[in-house]
């Protein structure tokens, strides 16, 4: 069975104790900061598989360590947070956040969370066929390269960015629920942030802005769908 290494960044050493017990039933080795900035230079060192990051920290808090580690690095991060605005939930998506977590919480939603993550990074067995692609007028997606080219340009996109585009493409004028979608993409039962959804549809259409027409429509009162010309 393969372990797991995570990165605990908290400035509550009760919080730390209380993660570093549960981890060790759990088999997940732990390594721990208590500040953002000892946190960046423990990245480069230890390589965690996942960093749980909580917001509020002096120095330096967890938004911009965030901010920070998504300059170099697509490790997930899941949010450790006592701040319940949707606003925050937002930001911390939008600069990167895979997940979000609220205190008090509970060990095994944690685990929970982070099993789910550990299951989405694991590779996943492909039909018998090369080069296997969507393809569209001015969009291409390359499923074994995990690839995206518009007009030929490629498109860099986040593992779960990629994940939520090929889904909607494989099913082409089908709508779903940003439920629907948080359990088939991101493979977990909703105990989240609707708004995860949202916020990865934004970051998508930024980035595909160069396609003639718009793919990921919005349905109103329901949730999203593709459709695009073949």
């Amino acid at each position: 069975m393969q372990r797991y290494k995570a990165l605990v960044i908290d400035d509550d050493s009760n919080v730390r104790e209380i993660i570093r017990i549960y981890f060790k039933q759990q088999q997940i080795d732990l390594v721990e900061a208590d500040n953002g900035l000892v946190a960046l230079d423990l990245v480069e060192k230890e390589l965690p598989d996942i960093i749980l990051l909580d917001v509020m920290m002096p120095q330096m808090d967890g938004f911009e360590v965030c901010r920070e580690l998504r300059k170099k690095f697509d490790i997930p991060i899941i949010m450790l947070t006592a701040k319940t605005e949707e606003f925050d939930r937002v930001l911390g998506l939008e600069l990167g956040a895979d997940d979000y977590v609220s205190k008090p919480f509970s060990p095994r939603e944690l685990v929970a969370r982070i099993k789910a993550i550990f299951r989405r990074m694991q590779p996943k067995e492909q039909p018998n066929s090369e080069n296997q692609a969507l393809k569209f007028e001015d969009l291409i997606i390359n499923i074994d390269r995990r690839e995206v080219l518009v007009n030929g340009e490629k498109v860099t996109l986040r593992p779960k960015e990629f994940d939520l585009l090929v889904h909607l493409a494989k099913s082409t004028g089908n709508v779903f629920t940003r439920e629907q979608l948080l359990e088939q993409v991101w493979g977990y039962d909703f105990i989240g942030d609707i708004r995860t959804v949202d916020v990865h549809i934004k970051k998508l259409r930024q980035k595909l802005q160069l396609l003639q027409k718009e793919c990921l429509q919005t349905v109103w009162g329901v949730g999203y769908k593709f459709e695009v010309e073949a």
